[in-house]
């Protein structure tokens, strides 16, 4: 052994020689994060797989741990619980797939309050369908900043899996499957960040952000993996979504993959400045991509919708709806049936807009009623609908021409209809012969130019 080589292994064993075992003890690693500090469950007499009820051994472990500043390893097994409370600056690692926490009471199996900085990883949850009270969760939050939650998998739980108010957090690769409310729900929260998960077979949705007034929020959704969410509790589009904004500005969906939602894959409901980009929707019961009611200044981009009753839809001027930018999406392959019957003139429509949109470069083919529609009755106020490709529609594009219904220009689109190419209605009603045609038919407040049929 070369000289160098030597004297560094000797004074190492000489350190450690000289290092009491008290101390060595307090400076070994947490397994697969490099934190020092770790107890081991097995130390506090709570071991797994005991078929009994150990809440009382749990959270007396918890609070210990967590009060040292030391950091909790679960080994795997069975731990049956109820009612843990979890405590201001907590670290639990589990092993993935191996430690699971089962459910032996109602509400919620973990619960925190009024905390900060506690971090679970790598455990399952199992909820075994014991009910919950109101709006409760499997793992309930209620003011805890700094919340981590990773790796970890959630099965079965009675209401909501996850369930987050007035907190913060982070929430990655974790997995939600079988819940008979919704995976993950986050209330007067502030800046979730929700990156990663996989949400499967949700009775009621997936993941929803809420807020109790409308506000800033600043969510970010991405790379979310979502399917099969029914509307168990029924309603026109409050349940049965992927991903829900409600009153929640500031916010980024994108990335994400979503399939199989009986409403929408992505719905914004009175949410201001939502940025909706690269996501997957297939196969919605009803709208794909939904920003309605009261929303403002919505972007949505580069999205692939493949199946829906309505591909896009930024209505409600009404409401209040408007401020849109739709571009560069695909929408294929729309449907005319929903979950509940739309009245005049029915589903199958690949983007509609109302007031103040822009609507650029989309590829809409295979819509079973239009393709892109601007305004309804007097709801239509400064469109611009410009370089589109419509292909396989029965009419092209529409857009209102009854009395009050505002400007809109039409430029330089690509339309293949089986039907109209461009067709002005007023309700009901055509308000003139297909404008694609006989573009000097065109009532005044539409303007159009270098629009081309591709037809035949």
């Amino acid at each position: 052994m070369k000289r160098r080589l030597f004297l560094a292994h000797a004074g190492a064993a000489a350190l450690s020689a000289a290092t009491p075992l008290s101390v060595r003890a307090q400076t070994r690693p947490l397994l697969g994060s490099g934190l020092r500090g770790t107890r081991n469950a097995i130390e506090f007499g709570v071991s797994p797989d005991t078929n009994i009820a150990q809440t009382a051994a749990f959270q007396v472990m918890l609070e210990t741990v967590a009060a040292e500043g030391n950091a909790l390893f679960l080994p795997g097994g069975l731990y049956t619980l109820a009612g843990i409370e979890l405590p201001s600056g907590l670290l639990i690692e589990g092993v993935p797939g191996r430690t699971r926490l089962i459910h032996a009471g109602t509400g919620p199996l973990l619960h925190a309050s009024d905390a900060e900085a506690i971090t679970l990883r790598g455990l399952t949850v199992d909820g075994l369908g014991r009910p919950a009270d109101g709006d409760e969760g499997l793992l309930d939050l209620r003011d805890v900043t700094g919340f981590t939650l990773e790796d970890c998998r959630f099965e079965n739980a009675g209401v909501s899996a996850i369930h987050l108010e007035r907190s913060s957090g982070t929430l990655t690769r974790n997995s939600v499957t079988d819940t008979s409310g919704v995976a993950i729900f986050g209330r007067d929260c502030e800046g979730l960040r929700i990156d990663g998960n996989t949400v499967r077979r949700c009775a009621n949705g997936g993941i929803l952000v809420y807020r109790s007034e409308p506000g800033r929020d600043g969510a970010m959704i991405t790379g979310n993996s979502i399917s099969e969410i029914g509307a168990a509790n029924g309603g026109t589009g409050q349940w049965g979504n992927g991903i829900n904004l409600f009153r929640a500005d500031d916010t980024i969906v994108a990335d994400n993959i979503i399939s199989g939602c009986t409403f929408s894959a992505i719905r914004g409901n009175t949410v201001r400045n939502m940025q909706v980009t690269g996501n997957v929707c297939r196969d919605s019961g009803e709208t794909a991509i939904y920003a309605e009611f009261a929303f403002e200044n919505a972007l949505i981009s580069d999205n692939l919708v493949e199946g829906a009753a309505n591909g896009i839809s930024a209505p409600n001027l009404d409401h209040g709806g408007h401020g849109a930018t739709i571009s560069g999406n695909i929408v294929r392959n729309l449907h005319a049936s929903g979950p509940y019957d739309p009245g005049f003139p029915g589903f199958g429509t690949g983007i509609g807009v109302e007031a103040d949109a822009v609507v650029t470069g989309n590829l809409i083919e295979g819509a079973p009623l239009y393709g892109i529609n601007a305004g309804w009755g007097p709801f239509l106020r400064d469109v611009l609908v410009a370089s589109n490709t419509i292909r396989d529609a029965r009419i092209g594009i529409g857009v209102s021409a009854t009395e009050g219904a505002g400007r809109a220009l039409i430029r330089g689109n690509l339309i293949a209809a089986r039907e109209t190419g461009i067709q002005a209605h007023a309700w009901a009603k055509a308000a003139a012969p297909d404008l694609l045609a006989d573009p000097k038919a065109a009532p005044g407040n539409i303007t159009l130019s270098e629009n081309v049929s591709t037809a035949g």
